[in-house]
């Protein structure tokens, strides 16, 4: 469903198990960072009506998603610590166009936003799948079916802008890349990408 060209490595799971409160950790600052891209989006292009009213319940949404983190950080007195880098998203943003037209600049926003909740969507699957906690498995389970969404709606904003084939064509290479920062970088188990 997700078209990712490069599977998480399957340890990636076992790792995330031993180190959950660096996962808690990582976790909530990517809400935070999911809810702040919404925001920027919206800033940049307030002149396309239907991003601004797609993205503005998910900033909301990701908020929300952010303290749920926080909240099971707080019943296991779990401190929020301080950000770490990303280096996926890292990665990923060198690669999208910087000049040129403004739709071309808006397609690689948006994809790369759809990249980043498909592998999400991965991770929280392996999470909700992989845990002994029935708890945990259960609360990986609901980010797992938000993620699947937001993927979605990047995707079908880009094409209420631009051509489908496109935003297909794109997609696809942007997927390649995808699987090659994938496959150079060390699998860490307290990082969510």
């Amino acid at each position: 469903m997700l078209g990712l060209q490069l599977p998480t490595d399957p340890r990636w799971v076992n790792l995330a198990a031993i180190s959950l409160e660096e996962i808690l950790t990582d976790h909530a600052y990517c809400e935070q960072k999911a809810a702040t891209q919404c925001i920027s989006l919206i800033q940049r292009y307030p002149h396309y009506p239907e991003l601004v009213d797609a993205l503005s319940p998910v900033v909301t949404e990701e908020w929300g998603h952010f303290r749920m983190v926080l909240a099971e950080m707080r019943k296991r007195q779990i401190p929020l610590g301080r950000q770490r880098p990303d280096a996926y998203v890292n990665a990923l943003m060198p690669l999208q166009q910087k000049g040129g037209d403004e739709k071309g600049r808006l397609l690689d926003q948006l994809l790369i936003c759809a990249l980043i909740e498909a592998r999400s969507c991965e991770r929280f699957r392996l999470l909700s799948e992989g845990l002994e906690d029935a708890y945990w498995r259960n609360f990986y389970q609901r980010f797992m079916e938000s993620e699947a969404g937001h993927y979605r709606l990047f995707i079908r904003l880009a094409e209420t802008y631009l051509p489908a084939a496109r935003v297909k064509a794109r997609w696809q290479q942007w997927l390649q890349w995808e699987a090659a920062i994938i496959a150079r970088l060390p699998v860490r188990g307290d990082r969510m990408h």
